[in-house]
């Protein structure tokens, strides 16, 4: 049973606001946020790839795959707290809220204990496994095992941050990350060109600034006055919490990390190729992050704005605040690949000076850059469908076509043509395939019919 809430409660314009206005007001904190968590590989990467060299480069880049694979696992688990705290709090649940979020960040820190030692252990063999060259190999296990040392305050703050998005507050997660991306550019250089520390200086450099905004954040989420102030007290894991967490935030994350392992198979037909291939892929992928960065911030707003309505049972805002996530980041998106593929190399260029190096970039460019709209509706409908408390179909449709068809694809194809060519075009073939089937269930899927069904039926 619900308890109740005093007129006092904090309430923003996600349920009654303007919707454009109010989804771009949200989204710009989320998109500014999402570009400095951009920034810290970004900076580690021109750090290295100027101070250090190609193979520091293509060390840090191939690390990367696995560190986003890890990366999504846990963001989606905390999409599936968020959109539960979305809907409690559009609802003016507080038991239901205090308990999803105790448990949510209880157990993001026993997964981030075990993430440090299974992470620290497997390293090298992980390494291995995705063909990283001789030359690069070394370099690649210190930087992720450094890495794994951050694993506890990586999945707080992903965590805190996406149960602050669920309730309306998408600026105090931007003031954090403005933080630690100050520290970690700061650190990047100091122990690079101060202390000579190479690919360590910027693992390193990296895991304090997690630490930094990890801290800032639970201090916020524990001195804040609303209904969804924590207690070290209440932290504690709540069975149905968890179970409800994982119910809709394990598809999530398992999209987002099979997603990222499918990267990992790139990664290795990438490998194939040499140090400089994988330094254009790296570099280009560095550009990449920033093209998609408008629409992933837009998809996590319609999260919350869907997840709100829907506690609120506002059934006509939540489908136009569908249509309005769609139709504003499409038109972003279409831009932005515009300029990219004029501008493109030159970006490339801030990474690098070795000529094969920016070539491989630059083709991966051509590639991806006119195909980056159908990425970006894919993505939008899942965020949409996500908040609507449906994870499954959109894992299974961006699973099977991002990692299944890719690998598919990647596997006979390569074996037919030995020319990276065919490892590039992967991507907006499968970007096809997932947009056709994620705009036949976004049109006739079942995901917001069964809640206005409940309604009917409870009337």
């Amino acid at each position: 049973m619900s308890e109740a809430v005093s007129e006092e409660v904090k309430i923003n314009g996600i349920t009654d606001g303007v919707i454009w206005k109010e989804l771009l007001k949200f989204s710009a904190p989320l998109l500014i946020g999402n570009l400095f968590q951009q920034l810290y590989n970004t900076v580690d990467s021109i750090v290295v790839g100027n101070f250090v060299g190609s193979d520091a480069l293509a060390a840090v880049g191939s690390s990367v795959v696995i560190i986003n694979m890890l990366i999504g696992l846990f963001m989606g688990i905390s999409a599936g707290a968020g959109v539960l705290v979305s809907q409690y709090y559009g609802a003016r649940d507080v038991r239901g809220l205090q308990g999803t979020m105790h448990t949510g960040l209880a157990s993001m820190f026993v997964c981030g204990i075990v993430i440090t030692v299974l992470g620290i252990i497997f390293s090298p063999f992980i390494v291995r496994a995705i063909g990283t060259p001789p030359e690069v190999e070394s370099l690649s296990v210190l930087y992720l095992r450094i890495f794994f040392l951050g694993s506890v305050p990586l999945v707080i703050y992903n965590m805190g941050a996406g149960l602050l998005r669920a309730v309306g507050d998408s600026k105090r997660p931007l003031y954090f990350l403005v933080v630690a991306c100050v520290t970690n550019i700061i650190l990047d250089l100091v122990f690079v060109l101060v202390f000579d520390l190479g690919v360590a200086g910027v693992a390193i450099a990296t895991g304090v600034a997690q630490a930094v905004s990890a801290v800032l954040e639970i201090y916020v989420l524990m001195h804040d006055d609303d209904i969804y102030r924590i207690s070290l007290r209440k932290m504690k894991i709540q069975k149905n919490y968890l179970l409800s967490i994982i119910r809709i935030g394990l598809p999530s994350g398992i999209q987002q990390s099979v997603i990222s392992f499918s990267n990992i198979i790139v990664q290795s037909k990438i490998n194939i190729f040499g140090a400089a291939a994988m330094a254009g892929y790296s570099a280009y992928n560095k550009v990449d992050s920033f093209i998609m960065l408008p629409f992933m911030s837009i998809g996590l707003a319609s999260t919350t704005f869907v997840g709100q309505n829907i506690g609120a049972k506002k059934w006509d805002r939540v489908k136009k605040s569908a249509n309005t996530s769609i139709a504003i980041s499409a038109s972003v998106t279409v831009v932005l690949s515009a300029l990219v593929f004029i501008f493109g190399t030159n970006l490339i260029g801030l990474f690098t000076s070795e000529p094969d190096v920016i070539e491989y970039g630059h083709l991966m460019l051509l590639w991806m850059a006119p195909f980056y709209v159908l990425c970006c509706f894919t993505n939008i409908c899942s965020g949409i469908i996500r908040g609507a408390g449906e994870a499954t179909i959109p894992m299974f449709i961006m699973v099977g076509n991002y990692c299944v068809v890719r690998i598919i694809w990647l596997t006979v194809m390569t074996k037919l043509f030995h020319n990276i060519d065919i490892v590039f075009a992967g991507y907006p073939v499968t970007w096809l395939t997932a947009a056709v089937i994620m705009a036949i269930y976004y049109k006739k899927g079942d995901w917001l019919r069964r809640y206005t069904r409940e309604e009917r039926l409870s009337d």
